[in-house]
């Protein structure tokens, strides 16, 4: 087992099932200390022997949603007292990691239909075990899971904004044949006007001087996972 390389003030319990039996929780709890989101709005950690796993096949499971209540298992909808937007933010991140993840080279990314395929027909299954047996079913080396924590829609226009977008999530890569967590990252932001926040002055370049959409703003933070995660993975690309 090795050690974990930290990029930001997050921790971590390793395990995520154990053969033969589930650990308790679905979602392992990453806690933070305080800390200012700018430049560092995206925080990731990774296993030190997660070169040695050979993780090329990976499988994209379809992401819940917190939003302080209980979460729902992944298949199933969302609650239906959510917001629209927040209803709606699970499968907007899991189309997003998706295309993301497809068009970067060096890895294989299994379909989407494949995954809700094969995700049908397990049946009653814990959390920890159904990950397990779908990885198994599609082949993966490793299945990505991700949660929606914060999804809050601007409200204004992209040059004035009343209260801006507001987004967080949870991304975990998980080891198929070690049922352990191997890197893991997290990506929140509540955007800023320039003028309050000029480290994010490098974001500029990207998004303009503008309020964002939360979908956009979702997106920028699932770019920056991606890529982190692919340079771990893929680092000679």
């Amino acid at each position: 087992m090795g050690t974990f390389h930290l990029q930001g003030p997050m921790r971590l319990r390793r395990r995520y099932w154990a053969p033969g039996m589930v650990a308790a929780g679905f979602f392992v709890t990453a806690l933070w200390s305080a800390c200012s989101f700018g430049p560092g709005n995206i925080q990731t950690r990774h296993s030190s022997d997660i070169a040695a796993r050979k993780i090329k096949r990976i499988a994209i499971i379809p992401p819940a949603a917190s939003f302080d209540r209980k979460t729902p298992v992944p298949f199933t909808s969302a609650p239906l007292d959510s917001k629209p937007s927040e209803r709606d933010a699970p499968n907007l991140l899991a189309r997003q990691l998706y295309s993301t993840m497809d068009a970067q080279p060096g890895w294989q990314i299994i379909s989407e239909r494949e995954i809700e395929e094969v995700g049908q027909t397990l049946g009653s299954l814990s959390e920890g075990e159904r990950l397990r047996r779908l990885g198994e079913l599609v082949y993966a080396d490793a299945v990505v899971t991700a949660q929606v924590q914060r999804y809050r829609e601007r409200i204004g226009n992209e040059v004035g904004a009343k209260s801006p977008a507001s987004v967080a999530f949870v991304m975990d890569l998980i080891d198929v044949r070690r049922g352990d967590i191997v890197w893991s990252g997290r990506f929140d932001e509540t955007q800023k006007a320039l003028s309050e926040n000029i480290f994010a002055i490098g974001d500029v370049g990207q998004r303009g001087i503008r309020w964002l959409r939360a979908d956009e703003l979702m997106m920028e933070g699932v770019k920056k996972a991606v890529n982190q995660l692919h340079q771990v993975l893929v680092p000679s690309s």
